[in-house]
Formats: structure tokens, sequence, C-alpha cells
């Protein structure tokens, strides 16, 4: 029997280890992703964003993921990030999504708590089982190659992240620790990585005792990640460097023989390149505790 994600959780939360979270755009990073999960051993949360909903399909994108989990042992989750509708997250929920992330951190903090509450509401009321994530602070939008880093990326405070989980009532909390979401020229290069606030995980984790996400993965220091994990990340949201890997494996297909038109040969490297980025990803996100999951 397929554990329910607040479980794959709170055996991540206790081993220290985190949930790779990976948003895909078609079948063939779904597949990657996936995938690799199944090598691994180990769960995966596959998402997609209001603009990969839209172009993948909500009902579709849940009855792929559906045919995956028949035949892999570790589990996978389906998970509609970044919902800015009511409507959005509730027709993501009908269509068999395990979590939605009701994103309303771009309002006023009262209006973002508001609204959440209400769609936590709502979205229980469809199914009791879906799990719903809230956002605070700031970490700038779009997972996208920047030019430059957002002029001002708000930190969550515990205080904050205290009272919106205790009148909203969600299930996990995605606050602003450094993160941010895309990545810089300069990271894409490789000579720059983000940096996070780890003490104030730690402090956001004290305070509040539930399950954080980090959004915004992609070109984070290992280390820092590590150390976010082990201050209370349970959940590694990365997209960016999948899209990044994706592009440049499909140029170099298209590269080698312009001649091709077989789209099951020229997609066979941006899969092997999806692919790899997830296997490295969840190695440095699991521990050996997170074995266990493949039981």
């Amino acid at each position: 029997m397929r554990l329910h994600l607040l479980e794959t959780l709170k055996e991540a939360d206790r081993s220290q280890s985190a949930i790779g979270h990976f948003n895909v755009s078609d079948s063939v990073v779904l597949q990657a992703v996936t995938s690799a999960a199944r090598d691994a051993g180990l769960p995966v949360i596959v998402g997609l964003s209001e603009g990969e909903r839209k172009f993948f399909g909500v009902r579709e994108a849940a009855a792929m993921v559906n045919a995956i989990r028949e035949s892999d042992r570790p589990p996978v989750y389906l998970n509609a990030d970044h919902t800015h509708s009511l409507e959005s997250a509730i027709a993501a929920v009908k269509g068999g999504f395990d979590s939605v992330v009701f994103d309303r951190s771009s309002l006023p903090f009262e209006q973002n708590i508001k609204e959440t509450k209400q769609a936590v509401e709502a979205l229980k009321s469809i199914n009791p089982a879906v799990v719903v994530e809230g956002e605070i602070g700031d970490i700038g939008t779009g997972s996208q190659i920047h030019d430059k880093a957002p002029d001002r990326l708000i930190l969550s405070t515990p205080e904050e992240a205290r009272q919106f989980i205790q009148e909203t009532k969600v299930d996990v909390l995605a606050p602003a620790v450094g993160n941010m979401h895309g990545m810089l020229k300069s990271m894409v290069e490789g000579t720059a990585k983000k940096r996070l606030d780890l003490e104030r995980i730690r402090e956001l984790k004290e305070a509040t005792g539930i399950f954080m996400t980090l959004h915004g993965g992609s070109g984070t220091n290992d280390r820092d990640l590590k150390k976010a994990i082990q201050s209370g990340m349970t959940i590694i949201h990365v997209n960016t460097e999948l899209r990044i890997a994706w592009r440049q494996a499909l140029e170099r297909s298209l590269a080698r023989d312009e001649t091709e038109i077989v789209p099951y040969e020229i997609l066979a490297e941006p899969f092997q390149a999806v692919q790899a980025v997830v296997h490295q990803r969840l190695e440095i996100f699991s521990s050996s505790a997170t074995r266990a999951y493949s039981r």
C-alpha cells in the first residue's frame, strides 16, 4: 500500500532527509524524474505549476502518474505547484493531485492568511487527505535564468510563520530563507551559488514544528542544502536545473544529426540529462534511513 504523503514527510523528518520535488512539463521529463527515483529507491514529488498544468493537462498528468505508480515501488506524489487561485486549486484536487501549493504570498500578510485559510477549508472539504501548503515571504518569481537577483528578498520571521500556520491550518509551510526562484546567469555558468540563511530555518522549525518546503532549490550550494535539511526542510523544489539540462541536451541532440526526425531518438539525450540531474539531487537530499521507502 502506498504511504500517504504526510506519512512520507514524517519519515523524512525523522531521518533528517528531504523529499525531492521536481517540476515537469511533458511526459519525457516525467519519465526521467520517476525513472531516477525508481533507480534510487526513493520517494519523489512530481510538480506542475499552473502554466505546466495548462500545457500538460490536469487529468492527463494525474493519469500518467497513476500509471507509473502501478509499477513503481517508491511512492510518487503529484503536486499542484504555485497555485494562485482557488478555482485552479479545486480543479487540481478534483483531478487527482495529492497536494496543492496555494501561493498568495504576493498579497499583504493578513490577506494571504485569509485566502489561504479559505483554500484549506475548501480543498479539505473535497478531499480531506489532500496536503495543502502555504507560502510566506518573498523569493522572487519564475523558474528562469535571471540577469540579476531581486532587489529585495524578504525573509520570513518565526512570529509570522507561527501566526500563519495557526490561523490557516496548512500542512506544509514554504518560507523565505534566502532562497529564490530561478537561477542567475553566474549560477548557470558555475561561478556562483545561492546561499541560505540556515539559522533562520532552524528558528522557523523551532517556532512551528511544521513540515517546510524550500522553493527555488536550483543552483543552491550543496552544503547549504544538506544543512537546510538537517535544520528542518522536508521538501526541496528543483525546476530550473531540469529546464537547463533539458534544453542544453536537446540542442546537442539536434546539432548532432540535422536529418534526424524521430522524436524518441531526438529526445533520448534530454531524458538522460534530466535523469542525471535528478539522480544527483536525490543523492544530496537522501540519507541511508530513506532507503526504507523502497520496501
